[in-house]
């Protein structure tokens, strides 16, 4: 296993909560960087039914079971994070694509 990142030895909480902080800075801007890419998808799919797919979700969870596996990470809380995140994304994109197309959002 060979991280991208080693994790740093720590000595106290203090070094630990720095480190942590550092990665959710990282973290947080990641995440909105692919807000950028969904919020695209919304713009780019013709059609409301397309925002959820299945078949992607499998897809992403077993992707990133396996990188979770090869990073050396536990696989549950790599799952948990990625089908929160993805259910929250989903939600998000419904918004963008009423947003994008009001006249669907007033004809139902």
């Amino acid at each position: 296993m060979t991280l991208i990142h080693p994790v740093e030895n720590c000595r106290t909480m203090a070094d630990v909560r720095r480190h942590i902080d550092a990665l959710d800075e990282r973290i947080v801007a990641l995440i909105a960087e692919r807000s950028g890419y969904v919020a695209q998808a919304a713009r780019i799919k013709q059609d409301a039914s397309q925002v959820h797919d299945q078949a992607r979700i499998d897809f992403i969870v077993e992707r990133v079971k396996a990188m979770a596996t090869e990073q050396g990470a536990p696989e549950a809380v790599i799952e948990a994070a990625y089908r929160a995140m993805i259910d929250a994304f989903i939600e998000f994109e419904r918004g963008e694509f009423k947003r994008l197309r009001p006249q669907l959002s007033q004809e139902g």
